[in-house]
């Protein structure tokens, strides 16, 4: 509002007083975290906090001084390029232990894109196999994706912290919508990746040279702007809801 604005702008030099608006500027970024000096906040922002609490350190700390826009852009720019990083080092790491484990290593908004970026690959992989002429690929595919639904369901009937319980929730959301993608390919008896029940599905990819990640669908390609979306839950994914892919493609 013009209210919000006017105070921003008159208090430009004092972020402590402006990160209030945070959360009408950012979809989910609603504070920052300052070093503490004698006791005292300096204008050095160490990280962002969403609206659930979780809290993300930046990659490198971000001076709060000058004009407000110019400090704002910093603190939006360093946010995206922080997820970025994040994610980059997630898909890395995606194998190096049991999935279950590695979800609690990143921020959920990390968590979710990393899984994406592997589904995506693992199946791109189990097509591979299927022309050449292993004929349960995608069935064996399958089973595993269904197993590690199970494992997630007994991770939420253990102890779980409020924030690691509504991600992994998330995760299980989004699981069982990759989970039906492939038993439809199954049932439709799908040959390679160029069924149009695959190519019209929204696909996370992560491209080594660019370092970043893109989201496909068909022929159009978006680019994942890594805007900071906190650990929010996900509506069930229905047949209605991906007749609109351009919704989800920020997940």
């Amino acid at each position: 509002s013009s209210a919000d604005l006017l105070d921003i702008l008159s208090k430009g030099n004092q972020p402590l007083l402006v990160a209030r608006h945070l959360s009408k500027l950012f979809d989910n970024l609603h504070r920052l975290e300052f070093k503490k000096e004698n006791d005292e906040e300096t204008k050095e922002a160490l990280g962002m906090y969403s609206g659930e609490g979780e809290y993300v350190e930046f990659k490198e700390p971000v001076w709060c001084t000058g004009p407000v826009e110019n400090w704002l852009n910093k603190v939006m720019n360093e946010s995206q390029r922080t997820i970025n990083s994040l994610i980059s080092e997630g898909v890395v790491t995606y194998e190096e232990k049991a999935r279950e484990h590695w979800l609690f290593d990143y921020p959920a908004q990390v968590s979710l894109g990393g899984n994406q970026i592997w589904w995506t690959t693992e199946l791109k992989i189990a097509f591979g196999r299927l022309e050449e002429g292993y004929e349960n690929a995608l069935k064996d595919y399958n089973k595993k994706q269904v197993s590690q639904l199970i494992t997630l369901i007994n991770l939420l009937i253990g102890d779980l912290s409020r924030g690691d319980r509504q991600k992994i929730c998330t995760v299980c959301t989004i699981d069982v919508h990759n989970r039906d993608v492939v038993a439809k390919l199954i049932a439709m008896k799908a040959e390679n990746a160029q069924e149009f029940a695959w190519l019209s599905q929204l696909k996370h990819r992560w491209d080594d040279k660019k370092n970043m990640c893109f989201v496909d669908i068909c022929d159009a390609v978006f680019t994942y702007s890594n805007e900071y979306l906190g650990n929010t839950p996900r509506l069930v994914i229905t047949p209605l809801k991906e007749l609109t892919p351009a919704c989800p493609v920020m997940f």
